[in-house]
């Protein structure tokens, strides 16, 4: 059994640690807020964009626009969005897991991999890799991610991949982040998430449908991009404050257990002590 010096150390050591794990939780808290505020706010302009194309489709011709194009799938592209830090509990693992696990399920698969974590476990199990975007600022803009956007089409504009899908954690709430999987490239208005009856309105477009069409899939693109990044944030920021108000409680258990054993060998040393004090006594008056 360790000695109450030995108790007493360590118990000092998991108390630095509990503050810094406090300090973190306090400042992914702050993050988070940013985040969800963010997140929440952009998704009103991805849903509306994808409301403009379900009420367009019906009046231009798919195959105007390579975008649109429906080809036999031989290979498949995936935009991978992990984290570039850990202590995210499993929100990266459950993510890779599904995201390896769908692209096995392929023809073939290559990976765009956004954020470090990714990149390394891509590396690690030798998958195909056609660009790598690490370092993703905590609070990003169109600026960061449109060329993450511009990389992917270019994948399927050349024929490099027949479809192409976005892999990333959905934020939920601060308790709940889903791993999804979504087809981005080619466009099916009709079977888009959250698409509308066909319009019972016959709109006129200037200066024709398919022109306005072909403005509005890369827009959509970029915005479907930047809101996936968003939604990865928020949910890491928000599995980083769980994760270090859990490692918070779990040093207060500790500690509580480690005071109780030094308590004990305190207890048992002073016993032993007055023992030997008594004993000593003892065997003086006797003598």
């Amino acid at each position: 059994m360790p000695s109450e010096r030995e108790l007493r150390r360590r118990v000092r050591s998991i108390k630095n640690i509990q503050q810094v794990t406090r300090a973190m939780e306090l400042v992914a808290a702050s993050k988070m807020r940013r985040a969800q505020a963010a997140v929440l706010a952009s998704r009103p302009y991805e849903e509306r964009l994808r409301t403009v194309l379900n009420e367009l489709a019906p009046y231009a011709d798919p195959e105007t626009s390579p975008l649109l194009a429906k080809r036999e799938v031989r290979r498949v592209g995936i935009v991978l969005v992990t984290t570039d830090r850990g202590l995210v509990g499993p929100m990266n693992v459950n993510l890779i897991r599904a995201a390896l696990r769908f692209s096995e399920q392929q023809p073939a698969a290559s990976f765009v991999a956004v954020g470090r974590k990714g990149i390394n476990q891509l590396r690690r199990v030798r998958a195909t890799v056609t660009a790598e975007f690490p370092g993703i600022p905590d609070r990003p803009s169109s600026t960061d991610t449109n060329v993450i956007a511009r990389v992917a089409v270019e994948e399927f504009v050349t024929g490099k991949v027949d479809e192409l899908y976005l892999a990333f954690t959905r934020f939920v709430n601060t308790l709940r982040q889903e791993p999804t999987i979504r087809r981005l490239l080619p466009f099916t208005p009709g079977e888009m998430e959250g698409a509308q009856p066909p319009p019972t309105l016959q709109y006129l477009f200037e200066p024709d449908p398919e022109t306005v069409l072909n403005e509005v899939i890369p827009r959509l693109i970029e915005v479907a991009v930047f809101q996936t990044i968003l939604e990865s944030k928020a949910s890491a920021f928000s599995a980083q404050m769980v994760a270090m108000r859990n490692a918070t409680d779990a040093a207060g258990d500790l500690i509580d257990d480690l005071t109780l054993s030094a308590n004990k060998a305190r207890q048992s040393r002073i016993t032993k002590e007055m023992l030997e004090i008594a004993s000593g006594a003892e065997a003086l008056g006797k003598g």
